[in-house]
């Protein structure tokens, strides 16, 4: 159930990481208090998505973190916070197409198993002082590219679970821009294989009362009770209908096309 909502917790704080200064990336594991040095913001976040995060939890109120744990809980939960793309039926070349990503993304996979080449290649943790049952590791640069231009050779982040001192590559996390149509991701990678998401309906709570959004039955936030602009008006907040870009997570160490890109795994292991 822990494993459910990593992605979750990693997005909500990804409004903390964002519009922070990036430090160079360092080739060992980051120690406490590197936080802020080390966190990497999400792709696809418009500056004014979520700014201004100053009053969020303390560093000790994020250490516990098991409050945030239970309000986070179960990513099937989101409904009305959650769009997926329609699967397709497939057609000629579909299958072809998508094993080239599958390719493309083992050979990545291959070349970052040791965490410290992908940090020297410029990947950064985003929030390592923070226990997830998955970590992103995000390079902005590959972030920006996938904005215009699609290279399976550039995952916007790479996947990571944490064992004792080190971390084990288990996937990668595909981009694409929130102003995307349904065809635009299909010509990127086929809708009869995979299905993207994005999260929408998103209430920002009002200045002074960000930490809200982390609370169990918050009106604000990803698994908030708010889901249209009127009620976030009403509410004092900000509305943003989209606030991430489109993401795909790909397993390319599975055997078989239904683990490689399952939405299952995506949505209830770890995202």
């Amino acid at each position: 159930m822990r494993t459910r909502i990593v992605t979750i917790v990693s997005i909500l704080f990804c409004s903390i990481a964002w519009g922070q200064t990036q430090n160079s990336p360092s080739n060992s594991a980051p120690s406490a208090g590197q936080q802020s040095d080390q966190g990497m913001n999400m792709p696809g976040m418009s500056d004014h998505d979520m700014s201004n995060m100053k009053d969020m939890p303390s560093d000790a109120e994020k250490d516990s973190g098991s409050a945030m744990v239970h309000t986070m809980e179960g990513h099937m939960d989101m409904g009305p916070h959650m769009k997926m793309t329609a699967l397709r039926p497939p057609k000629p070349g579909d299958a072809a197409r998508a094993q080239q990503v599958v390719d493309a993304a083992r050979r990545v996979a291959e070349k970052y198993q040791d965490y410290h080449t992908a940090l020297a290649d410029g990947f950064k943790i985003f929030l390592p002082d923070i226990p997830q049952p998955m970590y992103h590791f995000t390079n902005r640069g590959y972030a920006i590219e996938a904005e215009f231009n699609f290279n399976p050779e550039h995952p916007t982040s790479l996947l990571y679970e944490k064992h004792g001192d080190t971390y084990k590559l288990i996937g990668v996390m595909y981009t694409a821009p929130k102003r995307f149509t349904e065809d635009d991701l299909d010509a990127r990678i086929p809708l009869s294989v995979a299905e993207w998401h994005e999260h929408v309906n998103f209430c920002v709570a009002p200045a002074g009362q960000k930490y809200k959004m982390l609370l169990p039955n918050s009106q604000f936030g990803l698994r908030g009770s708010i889901t249209t602009q009127e009620a976030c008006d009403a509410a004092g907040g900000t509305f943003r209908p989209v606030v991430f870009n489109w993401m795909v997570h790909v397993y390319p160490f599975e055997k078989d096309p239904a683990s490689i890109w399952s939405v299952n795994r995506q949505h209830a292991d770890v995202d």
